[in-house]
């Protein structure tokens, strides 16, 4: 017989009932009942449940051995009596007779309890997480990860993409974050960067007549954490296509996502493919987002022209300088207590919002204090226009169009969930499309890129040339689900005579533009052919399937919301002779006393 085990402590079912086995594992349970004593024997796999009476002389060690400790066993495989069966075990129709007993590591006193779902500290969690990863939901979130991430790469290999690595020691990146910087020895005074995603080499593959790739990418940013970004580093679905359109793309990922998703779906209903596709205008007028949750069913309106010269003064005045009013329904709300109605309006006054004004539509007539200063036909327009019946309520936003949109997109939202309209059960994906190439810098006048300037513009370099910059949208997407962007992506500007004209309406001379991006634009004018991809996020991926709102929980080792690892205490000092090894003087920031 192996020295360790014959059988997973999951694996023994009542067909090896009078069998001798061997299991090792952790300690998850023991339970004393004075002449016997039962051990829940826990592995990778599952749980077994190992029993002992006291005619047994090894009774004592057994009673002792603390909780977590890791012992071997052998015995022999009985069935248990029908009253003692547990059918929520896989193993539950057996239990194993312990002959022998052997110690290999015994656990301490423990800082936090394995065997049960109590909240611990971030701190406490952290700093012992090869404890926190024993718990049964945090190893099953990582095991779900690593299929999650092979059924990905098996997925891709199907569609035609082929897997290629990219540097991890680089140059500083123009995605926009911040980098990590890696000192070199060799070139005192020079750094290399992290990449913060493998954008200019997977365009440079394409270039190179690679056609498809992928990565399940590392990527590092030095960002602050966020419930949906972990601070550091985060990995994703990288790939890039040539001579492809905005839709072969998607028709390239679409299965993939969605085939993911219903294979750990559960009882989780996924939409339909093709993914429906919203311009960018359209989504922040009718959710306030460009990251819509399509689960809540709930559209706003615009319904400006209505408050226009209107009795109710507040918004009228507004409009007249250029506000707009967008109207947020909540259906069947007019049943609800005033309470409702002042809670929201709390939350919204929490947030820095003036109030959440509202008009809750009855049988006998419209109520609320806006409704008072609406006449009939004014409302009868607004009941119209915002999709209301009898029964129904609507709030309002009114301010400048981008702020108005975020507001009324947050009020969807809180209504969504205090209404109870948000289906837990569904993945509803979206393709956002159509983003605007440029903004108006407000502060400055000047025009800038909106989202990312390596896009190719809608209409080419004609549309460069002949467009108001502010029309012009480029060909980028994001793909949504469940509220969350999992990714940006686009078609990529090739051409570098589209390239400099673009950047030069940003502001940005040819030489500036050879400077930063040299590389890529030197590569471009070798033959490059039109590509476009995208890198759906692997961390956000896992959390929406494993139905968790904080991204730390689908990552083995997460760095805590101050991007500190608290068990390798990372980051650390560095001694000074190592400093001077690569040529660095410190210059730290005065503490104050």
């Amino acid at each position: 017989m192996h020295a360790y085990r014959s059988h997973t402590c999951g694996q023994l079912r009542a067909k090896d009932t009078g069998e001798t086995v061997r299991l090792s594992g952790w300690i998850h349970r023991k339970r004393d009942h004075g002449n016997l004593v039962f051990i829940d024997l826990r592995d990778h796999y599952g749980l077994t449940q190992c029993v002992l009476d006291i005619s047994n002389p090894i009774f004592k060690q057994v009673e002792q051995t603390r909780l977590e400790s890791v012992v071997t066993v052998t015995g022999k495989v009985v069935a248990r009596t029908a009253e003692t069966k547990n059918p929520r075990m896989p193993t539950g129709e057996i239990e194993v007779v312990i002959g022998e007993y052997e110690v290999q590591g015994t656990a301490d006193v423990l800082p936090l309890q394995v065997n049960s779902d109590e909240d611990y500290s971030e701190e406490i969690r952290l700093t012992n997480r090869f404890l926190d990863l024993r718990r049964d939901k945090v190893h099953r979130n990582i095991v779900l990860r690593a299929n999650v991430i092979a059924s990905l790469r098996r997925r891709m290999i199907d569609q035609g993409f082929t897997e290629f690595q990219t540097p991890i020691l680089t140059s500083s990146s123009p995605e926009g974050a911040r980098d990590f910087l890696v000192p070199s020895r060799l070139h005192p005074g020079k750094f290399y960067a992290l990449p913060q995603a493998p954008q200019q080499f997977k365009q440079l593959l394409m270039v190179a007549g690679f056609d498809r790739y992928f990565q399940i990418a590392p990527c590092f940013r030095d960002e602050d954490s966020r419930a949906d970004r972990s601070p550091g580093e985060f990995y994703q679905l990288d790939f890039e296509m040539s001579f492809v359109t905005q839709e072969d793309v998607f028709q390239a990922i679409e299965p993939v996502l969605h085939g993911v998703f219903e294979e750990f779906a559960d009882d989780r209903v996924v939409s339909a493919m093709p993914f429906p596709q919203i311009p960018f205008e359209e989504s922040m007028l009718r959710y306030g987002s460009d990251k819509p949750d399509l689960r809540n069913p709930i559209r706003i309106t615009d319904v400006t022209e209505v408050f226009r010269g209107s009795g109710f003064g507040i918004f009228a005045k507004a409009v007249e300088a250029g506000s707009v009013v967008r109207a947020i329904p909540a259906p069947g709300a007019a049943t609800k207590p005033r309470s409702f109605f002042d809670k929201l309006n709390d939350w919204a006054k929490a947030g820095g919002a003036a109030g959440l004004g509202y008009v809750i539509f009855e049988a006998a007539g419209a109520k609320g204090p806006i409704a008072k200063n609406l006449d009939e036909t004014r409302l009868a327009q607004l009941k119209e226009q915002a999709g209301l019946k009898d029964g129904d309520a609507v709030f309002f936003s009114c301010d400048k169009k981008l702020a108005a949109a975020k507001f009324a997109g947050s009020v969807r939202t809180r209504l969504g969930e205090e209404l109870g309209l948000i289906d837990p059960k569904k993945f509803e994906f979206c393709w956002i499309v159509d983003f605007p190439m440029y903004e108006l810098n407000e502060d400055t006048g000047q025009v800038e890129f909106s989202h990312n300037p390596f896009s190719m513009p809608q209409g080419g370099l004609e549309a460069l040339l002949t467009k108001d910059p502010l029309t012009i949208n480029a060909f980028q997407y994001d793909i949504v689900c469940n509220g969350i962007e999992l990714s940006s992506g686009a078609i990529r500007n090739h051409r570098p005579d589209i390239m400099y004209k673009a950047f030069e309406i940003a502001g940005y001379a040819s030489s500036v533009v050879e400077e930063k991006f040299g590389g890529m634009l030197n590569a471009f004018k070798f033959g490059a052919p039109p590509h476009g991809g995208s890198a759906p996020g692997i961390d956000r991926i896992v959390m929406l399937l494993a139905e968790e709102k904080n991204i730390r929980e689908v990552i083995a080792f997460p760095l805590n919301q101050r991007a500190e690892d608290l068990l390798m205490q990372a980051p650390t000092e560095v001694p000074v002779a190592r400093l001077k090894e690569l040529s660095i003087r410190l210059d730290l920031p005065l503490t104050k006393k």
